[in-house]
């Protein structure tokens, strides 16, 4: 079987299921290796070896009792290790939302796709480091260290889902919850050479507790395989009644997996590359992922025709905007506002300056410009860009405490294409389809239709198969922790 890392998610559940391995088992595995190597790439901020034993425990005796392998299993990650972004509320269990200003929080309550992830039969290892509330495309919170990615441990691992990124490329979790508001899961899958999926809007719940009045933040998966996302994005889906946004469900007897082992036919794709979000140089890396990913397409008897960009520069401000006043929505202890940020802290007074009527404004023009766009790109099956204008900076490049307005520009270079689909509310992954000469993995973004999800991840398996998996499933290479 080699080491239990090597092993995908879906292997690991389906070696549980066949008595090969025990929940127990991967549990202290992946414990032990968080334990050596998570400070080394800055993945978790809080491990939870306790709740995992037990839960690991109770998964074995389910299957025990059943006596009928898989079909004792609560879904095919039963008994598999999944961590929890610390953006997410866990009864019981600190959550730090990436902020010193919280560093004692434990809430009394679950976010519903942390119920959805134990009802499935996964088992929480911990939770995740993030950036402060998950503003910030970099993973360097004061409550722990910064998120590195693995593949060259002096670059970042993006954010906000670093933390997640670097333990699935790491080897310190099989697969990975995060969510994105603007980028935080796609992000941090280009930076480590990882599958990562941000789903449709209202595919999976955000309640119960967190409010949304923008609809651009979703809960995402981080992984090593198109499988294993389309695996853990069925056991996260589903709305809880009384959300905003709900996606239409699959037809029943229908799942997210079964369509990433579908073959998708023959595919319209667009394509631009034109910055929409910063005034950002496309590197030459990137944009060589991006025709290189164009070939793949076209080998593989995709028609791909160059479009204009669906949005232009009039989104930015609007953009910013509604950006600047989400952070303000945050119940910040009192007395604490000065353990923020820098960066935190301009969002903060910047959002507080505007006036409702010019958020109102804000929220209804994008939502105008947004479906202008969708109908743009109806005739399309799937829309690329790059994922990242660069391959993964080092560690520290974009931040700079002394000249927030100059971070938050700087961000906006970096990632000038990602939040366009958190707008539009259509799903979208990051594929690992391109390394440098020097080693660093480049990410290429394919959006999908409006609710596509089941069409995204056939034509994302599709290429992952045919070009060779980049990373950890086939090439060889490993990281130095590995």
């Amino acid at each position: 079987m080699g080491e239990l890392h090597d092993l995908t998610a879906l292997e690991q559940g389906a070696a549980v299921a066949r008595g090969e391995v025990s929940p127990r088992e991967l549990a202290d595995h992946y414990l032990d290796r968080a334990q050596r190597h998570s400070d080394g790439v800055g993945a978790y901020v809080t491990l939870t070896p306790e709740v995992a034993r037990e839960q690991a425990d109770r998964l074995a005796a389910e299957l025990r009792d059943t006596g009928d392998g898989a079909a004792g299993a609560r879904s095919p990650l039963h008994g598999v290790p999944v961590p929890v972004k610390d953006l997410n509320l866990t009864a019981g269990i600190r959550t730090t939302f990436g902020s010193a200003a919280f560093r004692d929080f434990v809430p009394d309550v679950d976010d519903s796709v942390v119920v959805r992830l134990r009802d499935a039969g996964t088992v929480l290892l911990g939770k995740t480091s993030a950036s402060e509330l998950g503003l910030p495309c970099y993973t360097e919170p004061d409550l722990a260290p910064p998120s590195r990615s693995p593949w060259a441990p002096d670059r970042m691992a993006g954010g906000s889902s670093g933390g997640a990124a670097a333990a699935v490329a790491a080897g310190l979790a099989p697969v990975a919850h995060g969510n994105d508001g603007g980028g935080s899961v796609r992000i941090p899958a280009s930076c480590c050479g990882l599958v990562g999926l941000k789903p449709a809007r209202g595919r999976v719940s955000g309640g119960p507790v967190r409010g949304d009045v923008s609809g651009l933040p979703c809960e995402g998966v981080l992984a090593r395989t198109v499988r294993d996302a389309a695996a853990l994005l069925d056991v996260m889906a589903g709305p809880t009644p009384g959300d905003p946004h709900w996606a239409p469900p699959l037809p029943s007897g229908e799942s997210f997996l079964g369509h990433a082992g579908r073959e998708p036919g023959r595919l319209r794709v667009a394509r631009f590359v034109t910055p929409v979000i910063g005034h950002a140089a496309v590197h030459d890396e990137c944009l060589t992922a991006y025709d290189r990913t164009t070939r793949l397409l076209t080998e593989l008897g995709h028609e791909v025709e160059e479009i204009a960009a669906p949005f232009t520069a009039e989104v930015v401000p609007l953009f910013e905007t509604v950006w600047s006043v989400l952070p303000t929505l945050a119940p910040v202890p009192q007395g604490r506002e000065e353990l923020l940020r820098p960066l935190t802290r301009w969002l903060r007074e910047r959002g507080r300056s505007v006036a409702a009527s010019d958020f109102a404004l804000a929220l209804a023009t994008l939502q105008v410009l947004a479906r202008r766009a969708v109908r743009a790109m109806v005739e399309y099956d799937a829309v690329l860009t790059p994922t990242l204008a660069r391959p993964p900076l080092p560690v520290g490049a974009l931040r700079d405490d002394d000249d927030p307005a100059g971070d938050f520009a700087a961000q906006e270079a970096f990632t000038p294409w990602t939040a366009l689909w958190n707008l539009t509310g259509q799903p979208a992954v990051s594929l690992p389809l391109h390394v440098t000469d020097a080693g660093l993995p480049v990410g290429v973004m394919l959006a999908g239709r409006p609710a596509g999800e089941a069409g995204l991840l056939s034509l994302a398996a599709q290429m992952e198969s045919a070009a060779g998996t980049v990373w950890t499933t086939g090439g060889g290479a490993r990281p130095a922790c590995w």
